[in-house]
């Protein structure tokens, strides 16, 4: 999960409402057509960040849904940087990914191999500053893996509104997998970015791999709420050299 950068409270809570404002207003044209909707609300906590504070809290909102010709995901995060046990900053920053099926908009199987359907991909990455913002357009495909749930592939261009930086690329793989052992209910799920040619930037990768166990079924509320780990790993963070972060955060997910 990306690292954020901190403004004052009353100015990030304004954006950040604009930006999730902007972000659900795409979903209205088609929520009475969607054929799948999910939203949860998560909380993690960290010790180990680089660049900032190395303690931090985060509270996302996420939400994806599928719809006739496509599919819609989107987070906002928000961060609050912790000093020595005081509040020193709360930052914003979300992404909005719609997709296109081509299966579906021309009414096709377009599956062959592990390969179930093809789409038109696109991101938007909305940090707190609008001078770091990207916009990324490329193709994606979703793959029939035994066992998962889904496994999504995707290639982008990746244009950015910094000056002086190059057009680059990114792959994006994002996954989840359900594990049953006993009584337990687990989800091993994440993602996967891969960004190059954004020269001066270095190539960076970050992932985000979690496990969570499925707390509300031990009460029999299955898939409500989750609790578990996720391990981020960002390698030339933001682009710059030698800058890797590892970092373990507690985390907890409620799911309606």
């Amino acid at each position: 999960m990306p690292t954020h950068t901190s403004s004052p409270l009353p100015a990030t809570v304004a954006r950040m409402l604009l930006v999730m404002v902007a972000c659900l207003l795409p979903l209205v044209g088609h929520a009475g057509s969607a054929t799948f909707s999910t939203t949860n609300i998560q909380y993690l906590y960290g010790t180990q960040y680089e660049l900032g504070h190395g303690t931090r809290s985060i509270v996302t909102i996420e939400h994806a849904n599928a719809w006739k010709y496509g599919d819609t995901f989107l987070f906002v995060d928000i961060t609050n940087a912790d000093r020595d046990g005081e509040l020193t900053g709360t930052g914003y920053y979300a992404e909005i990914s719609p997709r296109l099926s081509l299966g579906k908009i021309t009414g096709k199987s377009l599956s062959f191999g592990p390969v179930k359907d093809l789409l038109i991909a696109t991101t938007a990455e909305l940090p707190t500053s609008p001078a770091f913002r990207r916009y990324l357009y490329g193709v994606g495909v979703d793959l029939t893996v035994p066992a998962f749930r889904f496994v999504q592939l995707s290639w982008y261009v990746r244009n950015s509104t910094q000056p002086g930086l190059d057009t680059g690329q990114q792959a994006t793989l994002a996954w989840n997998l359900p594990i049953k052992i006993a009584a337990l209910s687990f989800s091993f799920e994440g993602f996967a970015d891969y960004a190059w040619g954004e020269d001066p930037n270095e190539d960076n990768l970050l992932t985000a791999p979690r496990l969570l166990l499925d707390v509300g079924a031990l009460f029999g509320a299955g898939g409500q709420l989750q609790m578990g780990v996720e391990h981020q790993i960002w390698r030339n963070k933001f682009g710059i050299k030698d800058v890797d972060e590892d970092v373990t955060q507690a985390m907890v997910k409620w799911i309606w």
